[in-house]
């Protein structure tokens, strides 16, 4: 088809150039250099268009990259952590110790010391209140104190009885007095001293108290 348009198009051209008298210009060199005229399409048949630049189908992604500093927004500053403060209240026991009273006995030898009455421990109970700072203790208060148990004095007795020296010789079971002399009372000696027997001789018969030597004296 397009041939014969061409064909067409140079045959009109030559007919017009004889009728103006004007010579058909002579073609020289091949087809290639020669200018190529417009094809005109026929009616009815589809054109060929270039496409656009709208049109043209690209297989590059298109890339945007931007020189400009991502904007983040800062976060907010964490709160500050709160401590944690707690009050309790504690209770605590102590010993007191009892005190010890002494007492003086004469019926006891002297420097002997005898407990009359046992001494016992009393308590006191205490009373806090302890306060706590993220669990570490950070002070203690005393709101408290009382005596719960109240000790008992412990009594010790002392003697004060002085020793007495003995007046009677021990070679004799019962008390035969020490003397320069004795005689069985109701004898016939003359003393100084006299005894009552009977009286066991468990020694020497220092005073001859014992005539028959059986043992007992002034029998």
């Amino acid at each position: 088809m397009t041939l014969s348009i061409l064909l067409l198009c140079c045959a009109g051209t030559a007919i017009v150039g004889a009728l103006t008298g004007e010579p058909e210009p002579t073609r020289t060199g091949t087809a290639a250099e020669q200018p190529q005229q417009p094809i005109l399409a026929a009616p009815g048949e589809p054109t060929e268009q270039a496409p656009t630049q709208e049109e043209s189908p690209t297989d590059t992604p298109s890339t945007v990259s931007s020189s400009a500093p991502s904007s983040v927004a800062p976060s907010p500053p964490s709160a500050a952590a709160v401590p944690v403060v707690q009050v309790t209240t504690v209770t605590e026991k102590a010993t007191i110790r009892y005190g010890e009273r002494t007492v003086k006995d004469s019926s006891l030898a002297e420097g002997k010391r005898v407990v009359r009455t046992k001494g016992v421990n009393g308590v006191r109970t205490m009373t806090y209140e302890v306060t706590t700072t993220d669990g570490v203790r950070t002070a203690k208060k005393l709101v408290k104190s009382a005596v719960t148990k109240q000790p008992v004095t412990q009594v010790v007795a002392v003697g004060t009885k002085k020793p007495q020296s003995s007046k009677c010789d021990p070679n004799y079971s019962g008390c035969v007095p020490i003397a320069s002399d004795v005689d069985c009372a109701g004898g016939s000696g003359n003393g100084p001293a006299y005894v009552r027997g009977p009286i066991r001789v468990i020694g020497d018969d220092i005073y001859d108290l014992d005539r028959d030597g059986d043992g007992i004296a002034c029998d």
